[in-house]
C-alpha cells in the first residue's frame, strides 16, 4: 500500500538520490565504447544505465535489441563506428557518479525534481503538505491530494487533486494532471491524458506557467467525478478477459500485468468501477518502478474516461 508521505520526506529523498549527479556538455570525439555496458569519456571509464544504453542505440541508429545480443567485442565495433558518424559535435549526457544516466543533444533543458518541489515551495505547498510519491534514479510520480474536495461514491471516499510527473532520464515528459485518491486503500489514479499539460524538456516554460496549469487541471476534476457514479452502473460480462484486452490496448509490461493479476483478488467485481481500481490497486505491487506506478494509475485514468463507450 503507498501511504502517504510528505514534501518534507520526498525532498529529503531527491536530495540523497541527486548528491552525485552532473551534467556535463561533452565533445563527442571524447566517447568511445567498450561495450554496451561501458563507454570511456576523455579516458575515464563509467559504466552505462538502461536510459543511457537506450539512449545512444537511438542516437546510433541501433536496435538496442541487436546490441544485446552481440558479443562484446562486436557491441564495441557498431558503436565505435557510428560515434564518428554523429552529427552533433558535443552531447549533453547526465552523470551520476561514475555511471551514465541518460544522454541527449544540446537542445535538451533538463527541468529537475528538486526544482519541481521548488516551485511547488513558491505557491504556498508547506514541507508537511501530505503527498502520494514513488521516486527512483529514473522517475518521479508526486501526487497532491486536497483534502477539502473529498467526496463518496458508493461508500468509497474519493479525494481529488493534482499529479505531477517528472523524468530526469527522458523516459517522459513533465506532466501535470488530475489526480484522484481513494482513501480506503491509497489507490491512486492519474485522469486520461487529455487532462494533462505536458511540457517537453526543450524550454523551461513549465516553471514559469506552473499556476496557469494547476487551475486548468483542476478544472476537470468534476468531469471525472461524474464518470466514477457511471463507472458503478456500467455491467462487465466477463472482466478478466477485458482486463487481458486492456493490458494489451495500453502495452503493459510483463511485470505491469502481474501486478494487475496480483491487484485482481482484492477489486474483484462486475463493474468499471471495480476494474478501474484493479489497475489503481496494481500499482501498489511490490518493488515495481516509479514509471511503472504512474503508468498503472494513468491506465486507471485511461479506463475510466472509456466508461460509456465500453459493452
Amino acid at each position: 500500500m503507498q501511504q502517504l508521505t510528505t514534501l518534507a520526506k520526498i525532498s529529503d529523498r531527491i536530495d540523497m538520490l541527486s548528491k552525485n549527479c552532473v551534467d556535463r556538455k561533452v565533445p563527442v570525439h571524447d566517447i568511445r565504447f567498450d561495450s554496451l555496458n561501458t563507454v570511456r569519456i576523455a579516458g575515464q571509464s563509467f559504466r552505462m544505465r538502461h536510459m543511457a544504453q537506450q539512449g545512444f542505440s537511438f542516437r546510433l541508429n541501433i536496435p538496442l535489441y541487436y546490441l544485446r545480443r552481440c558479443p562484446v567485442d562486436v557491441q564495441a565495433y557498431n558503436m565505435n563506428h557510428w560515434i564518428e558518424k554523429e552529427r552533433n559535435e558535443e552531447l549533453f549526457i547526465r552523470f551520476d557518479g561514475d555511471d551514465v544516466r541518460a544522454v541527449f543533444t544540446e537542445r535538451y533543458v533538463p527541468v529537475d525534481n528538486f526544482e519541481v518541489l521548488e516551485k511547488l515551495d513558491s505557491l504556498g505547498y508547506s514541507p508537511d503538505t501530505e503527498v502520494q510519491c514513488s521516486v527512483d534514479q529514473d522517475f518521479m510520480m508526486l501526487s497532491i491530494p486536497d483534502g477539502k474536495k473529498t467526496f463518496t461514491i458508493n461508500g468509497n471516499k474519493m479525494t481529488p487533486g493534482i499529479s505531477i510527473s517528472n523524468s530526469e532520464v527522458g523516459i517522459a515528459s513533465l506532466a501535470i494532471s488530475a489526480f484522484f485518491l481513494r482513501l480506503i486503500c491509497t489507490n491512486g489514479l492519474i485522469s486520461e491524458e487529455k487532462e494533462s499539460q505536458k511540457y517537453k524538456h526543450i524550454s523551461r516554460r513549465i516553471l514559469d506557467e506552473f499556476p496557469e496549469v494547476l487551475s486548468k487541471v483542476s478544472y476537470h476534476l468534476a468531469e471525472q467525478k461524474e464518470k466514477f457514479k457511471l463507472s458503478l452502473e456500467s455491467h462487465v460480462a466477463d472482466p478478466l478477459s477485458t482486463m487481458t484486452s486492456f493490458n494489451r490496448q495500453f502495452q503493459l509490461s510483463k511485470e505491469e500485468q502481474e501486478a494487475v493479476t496480483w491487484a485482481w483478488p482484492f477489486e474483484a467485481g462486475e463493474t468499471m468501477f471495480q476494474i478501474v481500481n484493479t489497475y489503481t490497486k496494481a500499482s501498489q505491487y511490490e518493488n515495481l518502478p516509479s514509471a511503472s506506478v504512474n503508468k498503472l494509475q494513468k491506465t486507471g485514468g485511461n479506463i475510466l474516461n472509456m466508461v460509456g463507450g465500453v459493452n
